[in-house]
């Protein structure tokens, strides 16, 4: 078990996130260990473990200290056999066949927000990195979101307060086009634009280009223009961190007050393997 004295927390020097040392994920953390963790998630938003040494099954038992672990409607294309809760993103191929989902999440966004029960939190454990010449390739960009309106002026706070987009799953550009089943299994629906974080209670802006649509109550017109803006607003440069990636890294990010974005800069024979697992959340308040 793991001892909750040897925890280390640092926020990292960017926008967002902290490192997490003095933990072995390979066992399951005891009680106040866990809680410590998931205390520190809701603080900082991202969580970035090094030097990690995962099984699939060690990964889903970590995961489970943040809520139940959603099994990705690409499973069955993409899952390891075995674990069905692990999703691959990669750009490997074997017999010509690709062994996970290389384009995932090449624009800003925030995981499942077209569910009802958007993600909680999403994990991801780097298995193999890409390099070229010795250049590290395959970053991920990651946006806080509470910071963003932190960062509003007052008059479109107040303004913003009580109005609810609507998300929608075939709203987002997809290298894969999805599944009857998953279109029928995630009807477009509506959340806060201004969501208020289940831990903390921390005010951050809810709304991305792709899955955002419409919002209640506006016209289309003026709807895309204030998405756009706030979309915008959030991936600015002071809100941002560009994480790089090494091997046997374990990122968690809460998704209520992180969007990401995976820098795709990078091909054959350069390779990336990476294992998600998603934590299902609640319905947004």
């Amino acid at each position: 078990m793991l001892d909750h004295a040897q925890l280390s927390v640092q926020p990292l020097d960017a926008a967002v996130g902290a490192q997490v040392t003095g933990v072995d994920l390979s066992e399951p953390p005891d009680a106040e260990t866990a809680a410590a963790i998931t205390e520190a998630l809701g603080v900082h938003g991202i969580l970035v473990f090094p030097d990690q040494h995962l099984t699939p099954e060690q990964q889903v038992t970590f995961s489970r200290i943040f809520g139940p672990v959603e099994i990705n409607h690409n499973a069955a294309r993409y899952g390891l056999g075995g674990s069905p809760e692990l999703y691959v993103i990669s750009n490997v191929t074997v017999d010509g066949k690709p062994v996970g989902s290389a384009r995932a999440g090449e624009e800003w966004h925030s995981d499942m927000c077209y569910a009802r029960n958007p993600a909680l939190a999403t994990m991801l454990y780097a298995r193999e990195v890409p390099v070229l010449h010795g250049l590290t390739l395959g970053d991920t960009g990651f946006a806080n979101t509470a910071a963003a309106f932190d960062a509003l002026p007052e008059e479109m706070k107040t303004f913003l307060r009580g109005k609810r987009a609507v998300f929608d799953f075939q709203g987002r550009k997809r290298p894969v086009k999805p599944s009857a089943e998953a279109i029928a299994q995630y009807p477009p629906v509506d959340h806060p634009i201004v969501r208020r974080h289940p831990r903390t209670g921390r005010e951050s802006l809810y709304v991305n280009h792709d899955d955002c649509t419409g919002i209640v109550g506006m016209d289309d017109h003026a709807a895309r223009n204030l998405i756009n803006a706030l979309s915008e607003h959030v991936v600015r440069p002071e809100f941002v961190y560009r994480h790089q990636w090494r091997v046997d890294q374990l990122v968690v990010w809460d998704n209520c007050t992180v969007q990401h974005k995976a820098i795709l800069d990078y091909d054959q024979p350069q390779r990336r393997l990476l294992w998600r697992t998603t934590i299902r959340g609640p319905v947004p308040v």
